[in-house]
């Protein structure tokens, strides 16, 4: 049968469609969706292995647990942001081997202040043995911390305190803090310690406080060991050593409150039976210490 014109037009319309058709698809590959990025935003609370009072804040970048005083007798770093404040009260009570036993308090009113600097003014008074209440001294300490936290090992802050006394020679003091973190839930601190007095007997004291806490609650409840040694000599007699250890414990029942007890113990004849601390912190500050936050002190780079 021989084809007619129209079949022949029409073939080449078929030919010519398809052709079309296979070209659309090659030109028009399938659409790429863009790639997107997911990323943990979760609260540091629900990261495994890491706590709040873990995260950085403030300028200097420093863990929130070191914004709140953990250890009785060993510092670490800078307390208080710039231009925030707290106060403390302290009760320290001494059982001497000789039976006799004193209460001394002490009222602490804390600056923070800008480039890594803190101030704090103290009025101490004491009860003695017989009931008998006196002022002991008025003092002011200024710390320096060398950088903001983490970029020098063991976070190194210089210490000056003057203390004038009501009784006793006037003296100075000065240490060095140190204190990091081992890993999560656990810090430590370490102070070197020199004081001078400056009429008197001239009388020197070199020692060394060091204490390591584990987080049981998170911004809650931690727990720990002090201990704190020290070589006392005065010019014309005998240098006295003492070595007093013991637990420690710190509960923080809101976020701006803060509870420390240490009751430590004498291990030489010159220390006392007993050296017990008790702490209670209040922060009057504005609360961006609780807002500033970082990542987690594991992601930070050094």
């Amino acid at each position: 049968m021989k084809p007619t014109n129209k079949t022949i037009v029409g073939a080449i319309l078929f030919l010519a469609l398809s052709l079309h058709q296979s070209t659309a698809q090659t030109n028009n590959p399938s659409t790429v969706m863009p790639e997107v990025m997911v990323t943990d935003t979760a609260p540091a609370e629900t990261r495994p292995g890491w706590l709040q009072e873990e995260e950085f804040v403030g300028p200097y970048q420093q863990p929130e647990w070191t914004t709140a005083r953990r250890f009785s007798s060993t510092r670490v770093y800078i307390q208080k942001l710039p231009w925030e404040a707290g106060f403390e009260q302290w009760v320290r009570y001494r059982h001497h081997r000789d039976g006799t036993s004193e209460f001394r308090f002490q009222e602490e009113f804390e600056i923070g202040l800008p480039h890594r600097f803190q101030l704090d003014l103290y009025e101490t008074w004491a009860v003695n043995q017989d009931h008998f209440t006196q002022q002991d001294e008025v003092s002011a300490e200024v710390r320096y911390a060398l950088a903001d936290w983490g970029k020098i090992p063991l976070n190194p802050t210089l210490y000056f305190e003057y203390a004038q006394h009501d009784h006793d020679p006037n003296t100075i003091e000065a240490k060095l803090l140190l204190g990091t973190d081992f890993s999560p839930r656990w810090h430590w601190g370490l102070n070197l310690i020199c004081e001078q007095e400056l009429s008197g007997g001239k009388n020197t004291e070199l020692a060394v406080s060091q204490g390591i806490s584990y987080t049981l609650v998170d911004e809650k409840l931690g727990v720990g060991l002090e201990w704190e040694y020290s070589h006392e000599k005065a010019n014309g007699s005998k240098a006295e050593d003492s070595f007093v250890i013991g637990p420690s414990a710190q509960w923080r029942p809101a976020p701006w409150c803060h509870v420390d007890f240490t009751p430590m113990f004498g291990c030489t004849y010159d220390s006392p039976r007993v050296e017990a601390f008790l702490v209670i912190g209040i922060d009057f500050g504005s609360g961006s210490k609780k807002q500033d936050r970082y990542a987690p002190s594991s992601l930070k780079s050094h």
